[in-house]
């Protein structure tokens, strides 16, 4: 039951988040990710095989502290929108924001039924599951790095110049740091986690204050 819920919550964490993406650019007058289907609530439109399957499922199974993955990148042609730079980080933003939103919508409706007059159930235990998943994959996706959401967002804060070289570093660095950050290093724990923990507790337990650790 909990590793199902896990798996039910993370496909509706990156559904939610890579429709969010596609609608964005539709908006602002990029067709690309519609004509590419991805303007869509189906799962198997954004699914990839390695990201979305393979590597969150063993990091279920072998339970570890910190679950990731990734779908396959909505595609957006920057020659489309009105501003490539601010609208980018338009984009990227919609992803991590809509994960919030999802938060906390379903933390509404988690109130709801988690209370006397309506007995635990694999509903309840679900909703603690998305909602937990859906404010960690938003967290992770704001940190300021390539391939993330976050660095697009970064470097739309930026002046033209500075957004060539950040685009440039991170380019060729933003992964190879991010590797670094996920890797283990202090006594078992990686330094992301220790970074993001703190973050998304925070959040969670604003979200759902009387729920225990997940």
């Amino acid at each position: 039951m909990e590793i199902l819920a896990l798996i039910i919550a993370f496909v509706t964490a990156i559904t939610v988040h890579e429709a969010a993406h596609a609608w964005m650019s539709d908006r602002l007058g990029d067709p690309t990710a519609r004509l590419m289907g991805r303007l869509s609530f189906n799962p198997l439109k954004h699914l990839d095989i390695y990201g979305t399957v393979l590597v969150p499922f063993f990091l279920i199974i072998a339970r570890s502290p910190f679950v990731f993955g990734w779908a396959k990148p909505v595609m957006f042609d920057p020659y489309n929108l009105k501003n490539p730079k601010k609208d980018g980080a338009l984009i990227a933003l919609s992803g991590p924001l809509s994960n919030i939103i999802l938060a906390i919508i379903l933390s509404v409706i988690f109130r709801i039924i988690s209370n006397p007059f309506f007995p635990s159930s694999f509903l309840t235990y679900l909703l603690e599951y998305t909602v937990t998943i859906n404010i960690t994959l938003a967290v992770f996706n704001l940190i300021p790095l390539h391939p993330l959401d976050g660095g697009k967002i970064f470097v739309g804060f930026l002046s033209d110049r500075d957004a060539v070289e950040a685009e440039s570093f991170m380019g060729r660095y933003g992964l190879i740091i991010l590797i670094l950050l996920i890797f283990p290093i202090f006594g078992g724990i990686s330094p992301l986690n220790l970074i993001i923990s703190p973050i998304i507790t925070f959040i969670r337990n604003l979200l759902l204050p009387e729920m225990g650790s997940v």
